[in-house]
This record gives C-alpha cells, sequence and structure tokens, in this order.
C-alpha cells in the first residue's frame, strides 16, 4: 500500500477534505464559546500555525523521499525511535477519531434521526473507512476530489443563502477578548490542521513529483482556511457569536438560518449531502494512518492483517466518546488539545533535530534507496 503513488493535486484535496469537516462544524463551536467574534481571527492564526507545521513536516520527508517519518526515524535512531514515535502517532489519531465521530454522528443522530441507537453510525462509518482502504488510497484520493467540488458547492450556497442577514456591526470591536486569548484558543484548530500534517508524514512517499511537494502542501493550507474561514466569519456576522456558542454543531445552525429565495429553506440535507465525503475522507485516512502506525509499533509487514483490529479499537473508543454528549464536549473541549498539541510539535520537531544529529545516516540511507 505504501508503494501506491497520488498525483500532488490528489494530495492538495486529501488535506483539504480531512480538516474541513470538523473544523466546520463542533471545532468552530467551542471556537465560538472561548473567542466570542474573534472565531474568525482565531481560525487565521490557526492556519498559518498549521503552514508552518505543515512546511517542517515536508522538509523532513523531503530528506528520505522513499520513506515516511516513521521509516525515517528507524533509519535514524533505530527500531525503538520508531516505535516511539509511532506510539505517539497512533494516540493521536485514535483522539483523533473521537473527534471525527462526534462530527459525523451529531450531525446525523441530533438533527435526523435521534432514535437510531448510537453504535450503528459509528458502525457503519467506520466499516465504510475500512472499505474505503480495501479499494486503495488511490480511490480515496479520488473520492477527495470530489469531496473538494461538494465544499465548494456548499460553500457558495450558504454564501448566496446567508448575505442578505449579514451584519457587520457584529466583528467590533476587533480582538475584544485580546490577542493573546485568540492566540490560546487557536490550540482547538490546531488539532484539525496536526491531522492533516501527520497524515503527510505518513503518505507524502506515495505522491509523485516530490519537488512539487511544498507548492502544493502549502496550497493545500491556504485554500483550506479560506474554506473554513467563511464559515466563523458567516457565524459573527449572521447568527452572532453568542447564538453559533450554544450548540455543539454550529454550522448545522448556520445551515438552518440561510434560504435562497422561496422554495430553499433549512439547508440541513443539502449541507450534509454535499458535507458527507468530507466526512468520510476524514474516516478513511484517520483510520489508514493509525493502521500504518501500529504496522510500525508491531513491527509487521501486513497492513491489511491490522487494519479490523485498529478498526475496532477506534470503533470503540468513537463509540465510548460520543455515547455521552457531555463527556464528548469535555473531552473535545479541555482534554483534547492537551493531548494532540504535544504531539503535534514534538513529533517534527523531534524527528527533524535527530536528522541533524545524524545526517550521515540520512545519506547513507538515500544512497542505499532503490532509485
Amino acid at each position: 500500500m505504501m508503494k501506491s503513488q497520488i498525483s500532488n493535486a490528489m494530495l492538495l484535496a486529501i488535506i483539504i477534505n480531512i480538516v474541513y469537516a470538523k473544523a466546520i462544524g463542533v471545532t468552530q463551536g467551542i471556537i465560538a464559546r472561548q473567542a466570542g467574534g474573534d472565531m474568525w481571527i482565531v481560525t487565521i492564526f490557526s492556519t498559518l500555525f498549521g503552514l508552518l507545521i505543515m512546511s517542517l513536516t515536508v522538509l523532513i520527508i523531503k530528506r528520505t523521499p522513499e520513506k515516511n517519518i516513521l521509516e525515517q526515524t528507524k533509519l535514524l535512531v533505530g527500531k525503538w525511535g520508531e516505535k516511539l514515535i509511532a506510539l505517539l502517532m497512533f494516540t493521536f489519531f485514535l483522539g483523533a477519531y473521537g473527534g471525527i465521530m462526534i462530527t459525523v454522528v451529531y450531525h446525523l443522530m441530533d438533527y435526523f434521526l435521534p432514535e437510531v441507537p448510537t453504535y450503528i453510525f459509528v458502525a457503519l462509518v467506520t466499516i465504510v473507512g475500512v472499505y474505503g482502504i480495501m479499494k486503495g488510497v488511490e480511490v480515496i484520493a479520488r473520492l477527495a476530489v470530489l469531496g473538494v467540488f461538494s465544499i465548494i458547492v456548499l460553500n457558495i450556497l450558504l454564501l448566496l443563502g446567508s448575505l442578505d442577514y449579514f451584519e457587520i456591526e457584529s466583528f467590533l470591536p476587533v480582538l475584544r477578548n485580546g490577542f493573546f486569548n485568540a492566540v490560546e484558543v487557536t490550540k482547538h484548530h490546531n488539532a484539525d490542521w496536526a491531522m492533516a500534517t501527520l497524515m503527510v508524514a505518513i503518505i507524502l512517499p506515495m505522491v509523485k513529483q516530490k519537488e512539487k511537494w511544498m507548492k502544493y502542501s502549502t496550497k493545500a493550507l491556504i485554500l483550506g482556511g479560506g474554506f473554513i474561514l467563511m464559515w466563523p466569519i458567516l457565524e459573527v456576522g449572521v447568527l452572532s457569536p453568542e447564538v453559533a456558542g450554544q450548540y455543539i454543531v454550529a454550522c448545522m445552525q448556520m445551515a438552518r438560518s440561510a434560504e435562497i429565495g422561496l422554495f430553499v429553506h433549512r439547508y440541513e440535507l443539502i449541507m450534509v449531502i454535499f458535507f458527507a465525503i468530507s466526512a468520510l475522507i476524514q474516516v478513511m485516512m484517520c483510520l489508514l494512518c493509525a493502521s500504518i502506525s501500529a504496522k510500525h509499533i508491531i513491527g509487521g509487514n501486513n497492513l491489511n492483517f491490522l487494519l479490523i483490529p485498529v478498526a475496532v479499537i477506534l470503533g470503540v473508543f468513537g463509540y465510548w466518546v460520543v455515547n455521552d454528549h457531555i463527556r464528548a464536549m469535555d473531552l473535545l473541549t479541555y482534554y483534547w488539545p492537551r493531548v494532540a498539541m504535544p504531539i503535534t510539535f514534538a513529533v517534527p520537531i523531534i524527528v527533524f533535530l535527530l536528522g541533524f544529529i545524524f545526517k550521515k545516516k540520512l545519506t547513507k540511507g538515500n544512497l542505499d534507496a532503490p532509485s
């Protein structure tokens, strides 16, 4: 599976999709509660942080283009260093899966199918994720391209349906809660961008034309940040941050407030239709990256053998998280950033510094790599 080749345009699409669904949903509601009217500024700051970490991650992988970050760690410090970083990565994607399940399940259960048991949502979504991985990364990448189209359509529809209610006065005063509060609150959105950067650290060797990696990853961060930024801007200008902060899934309330003409009211169903692909890409890539991390922990070669056990572990954790709304939001708001942020910054920085210390091993590894 690691020998699969996808284009840089497909990589761009995957990066945008793996962040979008959760970032516009539950993340913006949390940011609204902690940053108020500055939520759009927080989104800009976190996108800049994401650009910084993504650039560092791409530079790391370009040192050994045939190896992902775990394989490069093994080259630098041996198998125990590899296993430690892989354990950190697995822990991250396990926690991230809980956040993804909150996004997917609460969209569907709270707004459309409240009578359906929680475990059915979690099981079905996880099964679809496993099925997508079995079809291959190329298939997921093509689906991600369709997902970007859906994101664009959704954003355009929401923009057209909301402009009549937009009030610029809601943005004043700017930085009402202070600059440092806005920077501190970026931790919630940084955890979303971390899914993209740590995913890239694993799948980048699958991407053709390494000379374009930096260009397309940077473009993906800018475009993805722009697609996400529209939502907090509209939520401040149309709903007000106080209203947005009252909902677990703030984007669904935003969709409810939008309308076009006399016939298209309450965008919830339209939103879920166009939003679903992005959510499924998040599920598939999180499962894939967790499985690859588990493979490096155990030391096996057969990824397919690990896929089902990893899916069960992530699915059980996801069910435990979403089965209680209060537990889900407490975990996502207070505990997840404390786990995600150290891993997000530590993994790339540690491997980057190891590359400086053991430069000769990198050189030897590149010479030994097949051309």
